[in-house]
């Protein structure tokens, strides 16, 4: 039976990706999905979509249901095989329980009549993306993502293999596309080290162990010199701006010019501070051409404590609608409340610019199911790093992320 909400809150993105959906679905002859090789990139085709009403609606607001009548549509494209898994969230190999319930919710966007969000189609983004590179820079929850993205394109191309220049954590190339997906590790989006407490010009240094150096109007390495690389980057930061990462004995010192900031910040009066610094860095160093979006948090499901001490998430279905404000909303000041702390700031920076919002947060926060848990695939991870409430089982839900992103990309690159 479909759970259907009364209403939906956060404000969402690109209500314009409707119209370009099928683009996914309609290259379905031989001479689109395999055209001669070329360096250039073909031209993009819009087609009406014929899954959802073309009235003001958005991908990112809706319901989730396990309806019996969408059971194909929830199956996963990859498996347990996928070459691009990370062993952690490859949650069919580690036998974690509920996996075929995990898979069988689908995502239920207002303004499509009741049916469910169109699915990627692999083959057809390949085509379309021909010569193209799409670059995800930040934190291991967009690792996650890419790795998700990864292995539903790699179901497409049997050449798929991993690919690790300019600096990337993790990617893949699909030679029969020539299309390149990467991801930059780069945590705080700006340069950050490790530095001995004698360092640091403190009158009372009483319980540091050192700090680490964050210099706020500088990007990372790890990203710094990809600005003329892709086609399109998909930026975000968030889960390292807490004390749980960096408590009091090892700090963040903020630091502006080389020199430190005075008075000294709290972590998310330098969060603010990175963010405004990053965003105008990508504002002036990016070509204008390329697609620039930026991912909101992916929300946690901690209960009954924080990773580090014994926060579990062993449910076995989605949160209701009513439950989200008691466990997301900053008011109630619970262990969860990063994600939506972190989307304040992460809307007011990019507000003005030509960095788009993708706001995959509140349709996330119902899965509290869907994450690792207990099932790391290791014998001792539980013990050495608790339950994984953050990141997701893949295949699960970032692969609804997936079909969401890859419509919105092909409509902005199609939009020019």
């Amino acid at each position: 039976m479909a759970r259907e909400p009364t209403k939906v809150s956060p404000r969402l993105p690109s209500i314009f990706l409707l119209l370009t959906l099928a683009v996914l679905l309609l290259f379905s002859s031989s001479s689109l999905l395999f055209p001669p090789a070329s360096k250039i990139s073909p031209p993009l085709r819009r087609h009406s979509n014929h899954f959802c009403s073309i009235r003001a609606a958005d991908l990112t607001r809706g319901f989730w249901t396990h309806d019996s009548r969408y059971k194909n549509h929830s199956r996963p494209l990859y498996d347990a095989s996928c070459s691009f898994h990370r062993n952690a969230w490859n949650c069919l190999r580690n036998a974690r329980e509920n996996m075929e319930a995990i898979n069988s919710w689908v995502w239920i966007p207002e303004g499509c009549g009741g049916l469910p969000l169109p699915r990627i189609d692999p083959a057809a983004f390949l085509a379309a993306m021909r010569g193209r590179r799409i670059g995800f820079v930040g934190d291991s929850l967009n690792e996650n993502f890419v790795v998700a993205f990864l292995c539903a394109l790699g179901s497409a191309d049997s050449g798929a293999r991993k690919w690790k220049r300019k600096g990337a954590w993790r990617g893949g190339y699909f030679p029969k596309f020539d299309f390149t997906v990467a991801y930059h590790r780069a945590v705080l989006l700006a340069k950050y080290m490790w530095q001995p407490v004698e360092q640091l010009d403190l009158p009372n240094k009483d319980g540091l162990k050192g700090f680490y150096k964050v210099d706020v109007d500088i990007p990372a390495d790890d990203w710094a010199n990809i600005t003329q690389f892709y086609d399109v980057l998909v930026f975000n930061t968030g889960h390292w701006w807490g004390l749980d990462k960096f408590p009091k004995e090892t700090p963040l010192v903020f630091y502006k010019g080389g020199k430190p900031i005075v008075p000294p910040l709290e972590i998310l009066n330098g969060l603010e501070l990175v963010l405004q610094s990053m965003v105008s860095y990508i504002n002036r160093e990016i070509p204008i051409k390329v697609v620039k979006i930026w991912r909101t948090q992916s929300p946690r499901h901690f209960y009954g404590g924080e990773w580090n001490q014994n926060g579990s998430c062993l449910f076995t279905e989605p949160l209701k609608l009513e439950e989200l404000d008691s466990w997301f909303d900053p008011r109630n000041k619970g262990v969860n409340k990063e994600a939506r702390e972190v989307n304040f700031r992460i809307e007011r920076a990019i507000e003005g610019t030509n960095i788009q919002l993708l706001n995959l947060t509140h349709l996330s926060e119902f899965r509290a199911d869907a994450h690792p848990a207990v099932w790391l695939g290791k014998k001792d991870a539980v013990a050495i790093w608790g339950q994984d409430c953050m990141h997701w089982c893949l295949p699960g839900l970032p692969d609804t992320w997936v079909d969401i992103l890859s419509a919105q990309i092909l409509y902005s690159l199609e939009a020019g």
